[in-house]
């Protein structure tokens, strides 16, 4: 599950792997989209409505509303990425392809078989309502970046790491869409230049790292999140230093950025929100689920006025979904 910020920088236009203007895709989707995929292999598509009471008081709650539900895979599905103002989305099976969706539509749009491997990230990239790259990462290593535009042409395919075939578990695009980050199975970090279709950089970790999200600041601080196991470190995206270091006492599995605040969440069950200009904690929701916390996303829509701009989602292993307000958080903090 994920929602992208305002897109300000696009790649370079003049690079051989953007030859052509950016396409439309699925197009603007104006409501507020969740995707949810399973062990069984189903991915459904949730849209989040608002319901006003008719009571005297006309109180208002929310609501999921079911837009699909497909058995998208052969196996597991392993990942799933969304640019719900682009209205698309994409999941990643151990079948060794990826799905496309088409959320204003409610329609699969088909499979991409270019991966020769269970896929094991993804990353979706759009540039305001105009879809620009997916990122597709397997178990053999590679990453296959595609032009989200019509026909999803296949753009590049590069190794992420220089140990041989060591998978990438998470994806993180820039939000100008021209550097992607990338951690590994076995401890690796790379930078992939988005731009150019080739790794920029990478080095290895004192611990394999379980998510990786860039984020930014009170302050306007351009950052990125890691975590591994219990840890998770804020840095500096410029040169890559550690701003903060902050221990969530159990291993952490999703990672949520939004409006100078991370939301975290894992094995210890509950949802906890810091503050990337102080590293410290803000709010806490204790026992979000009855098992490990498995995704996080934060809807942040610059462009929609409604109230579902501060809606937090989370999913766990239970098969458990879950939404609420970000005032909720600071009250149960």
């Amino acid at each position: 599950m994920t929602a992208s910020p305002d897109q300000t920088k696009p790649p370079n236009p003049s690079s051989p792997l953007f030859p052509n203007p950016p396409l439309t895709g699925g197009g603007a989707f104006s409501r507020m989209a969740l995707i949810a995929g399973s062990y069984e292999r189903f991915i459904w598509g949730f849209s989040l409505k608002t319901l006003t009471s008719s009571s005297a008081s006309s109180s208002e709650t929310l609501a999921l509303a079911p837009l699909f539900s497909y058995p998208a895979h052969a196996g597991p599905i392993r990942c799933a990425a969304a640019a719900p103002r682009a209205g698309l989305a994409a999941s990643g099976g151990s079948d060794d392809t990826v799905r496309l969706y088409d959320l204003p539509a409610a329609a699969d749009l088909g499979p991409l078989l270019d991966p020769a491997a269970p896929v094991s990230a993804l990353a979706l990239h759009s540039l305001g309502p105009v879809p620009r790259n997916l990122l597709a990462a397997s178990d053999d290593g590679l990453l296959h970046l595609y032009d989200a535009g019509e026909g999803f042409p296949l753009l590049a395919s590069l190794r992420v790491f220089p140990r041989h075939r060591e998978p990438a578990d998470a994806l993180a695009v820039h939000p100008t869409g021209r550097v992607a980050l990338a951690v590994g199975r076995s401890g690796g970090l790379a930078m992939l230049n988005l731009v150019r279709g080739r790794r920029s950089f990478s080095c290895r970790l004192e611990r394999p790292a379980t998510a990786i999200a860039y984020a930014e600041d009170g302050a306007g601080g351009d950052r990125f999140a890691m975590a591994a196991e219990e840890k998770v470190t804020v840095h500096d995206s410029e040169d890559a230093r550690i701003i903060h270091e902050i221990d969530c006492g159990k291993r952490v599995l999703a990672l949520a950025p939004a409006k100078g605040i991370l939301y975290t969440g894992g094995e210890e069950r509950g949802i906890t929100a810091w503050d990337l200009s102080s590293g410290k904690v803000t709010s806490r929701i204790e026992d979000a689920h009855s098992t490990r916390v498995k995704g996080i996303v934060v809807f942040d829509d610059k462009n929609d006025g409604s109230e579902l701009c501060n809606l937090i989602a989370s999913a766990s292993s239970d098969g458990a979904r879950e939404s609420r307000n970000e005032a909720d958080v600071e009250l149960n903090g």
